[in-house]
């Protein structure tokens, strides 16, 4: 009786099987051509400087730190995703970005984590309304930012 019930369930799990390979195959969504990813990601830049651009004044005035909170949190998020925007394929003369985005692949995603971190503990020091800590770390995403281009962006795009 065993026997016939694991020869019945081969038979299903074969038969599932057969099924599915009348079926078409899923079709990956399209790779958008290398420009467009550019364009993408230089974007993405712009408007991660002009959130981070945008803490400076605050900070200068002495004002409240907690509204800076979600652009914080933003470019945390920006950071953590940006590798996913570096594709093998979007190596184009327009991109700002040096070959060793590629050839050294784990050092530019340490950096970009770095960028991350440093952005949520600046986020939770603005959750927080920690001016001071706030002021201190806005210059510690500062120089994570600094220290990326460096090394993996061209000098004439600084």
């Amino acid at each position: 009786m065993k026997s016939m019930l694991m020869i019945a369930a081969a038979l299903a799990v074969g038969m599932a099987g057969l099924a599915r390979a009348d079926a078409p195959a899923p079709v990956p969504p399209p790779t958008p051509a290398a420009p467009t990813i550019v364009t993408v990601r230089q974007a993405a830049f712009s408007l991660s400087s002009v959130v981070f651009g945008g803490m400076r004044p605050v900070i200068d005035a002495g004002g409240d730190v907690k509204p800076l909170t979600r652009g914080a949190r933003v470019l945390a998020r920006w950071a953590r995703s940006m590798p996913v925007l570096f594709p093998a394929n979007s190596v184009t003369e327009q991109s700002g970005a040096m070959a060793a985005v590629w050839t050294d692949r784990p050092g530019f995603e340490a950096a970009a984590a770095r960028y991350a971190e440093a952005a949520t503990k600046l986020a939770q020091l603005a959750a927080a309304n920690d001016k001071d800590g706030f002021a201190a770390q806005y210059n510690v995403v500062g120089e994570t930012c600094d220290a990326c281009h460096k090394v993996y962006r061209r000098p004439e795009q600084h």
